[in-house]
């Protein structure tokens, strides 16, 4: 068995209880999705971190220049961050993931002003707990980014991949993109963005930046069992982090009705 199967074989019971949440046979309507959003919208931005976080570690972003000496993984990591930054939409037109996510908020009618708000005082140069502070975010979604920034700041770059791979996006199932596809198809309902999104992200991650990810863990942590053990505890407590935001989601929903 390979390190990653080992992995992989210990976070198998977090990802079913993840996949299997309660908080999907919640989300019933339209305005549950709209709560769904405006909470995980800040863990699609905390994913653009965990993203650049690499690209620096992994790539040269100074000036000036100099080669990095593991050009498999500055190959991979500028792949990844091609996409995630700078993809196309429906329409053609470049963006990032997190913006297209934005604009399927816009087009249900989601709530952004605690996202536009959050976004633009990190503009004007504040931090991101200043900022998250301002907004006055659900403490579960403080504590989510929170457990990303600690891990970026380590600046143990096998930890902050390992997080990116096994905690990233591609943790929400089949289910909810059905859901959404069934409230699309109603007449009046218009989800296309946020069907686009969905769908793309499960093109890529299957296809084309999960195995890239599993490849660049593996460059990483190579032959260094305290590296793979590492990262194994980080993985297990990402999707923990994740369980709670899911909670936190899924109780807000509830509260609604």
């Amino acid at each position: 068995m390979t390190q990653i199967e080992i992995i992989q074989n210990e976070l198998e019971p977090l990802r079913q209880e993840l996949i299997s949440h309660d908080l999907y046979k919640n989300i019933n309507s339209i305005p549950n999705i709209q709560i769904f959003m405006k909470m995980h919208i800040f863990a699609v931005w905390d994913f653009m971190s965990l993203v650049k976080s690499l690209q620096n570690s992994l790539s040269c972003t100074s000036i000036p220049w100099t080669p990095n000496k593991n050009t498999n993984s500055t190959r991979l990591i500028n792949d990844i961050v091609l996409c995630e930054e700078s993809d196309f939409n429906a329409q053609g037109v470049a963006m990032s993931h997190f913006e297209m996510y934005r604009e399927a908020m816009n087009q249900i009618g989601a709530n952004t002003s605690q996202i536009d708000s959050f976004i633009s005082h990190l503009q004007e140069g504040n931090d991101y707990q200043t900022s998250l502070d301002f907004v006055k975010v659900n403490e579960e979604i403080k504590k989510f980014l929170d457990f990303t920034f600690e891990v970026i700041h380590s600046k143990k770059v096998h930890l902050v991949a390992s997080v990116f791979t096994f905690g990233r996006e591609n943790l929400i199932p089949d289910m909810f993109v059905e859901i959404v596809r069934k409230f699309n198809a109603q007449p009046n309902k218009d989800l296309s963005k946020l069907v686009y999104y969905l769908d793309r992200h499960i093109d890529i991650d299957g296809e084309e930046h999960g195995p890239m990810a599993l490849e660049m863990i593996n460059d990483l942590c190579a032959n260094d069992q305290d590296k793979w053990d590492e990262a194994k505890e980080v993985c297990k407590e990402a999707l923990k982090r994740r369980i709670k935001l899911w909670d936190s989601i899924n109780e807000a929903i509830l509260n609604q009705r």
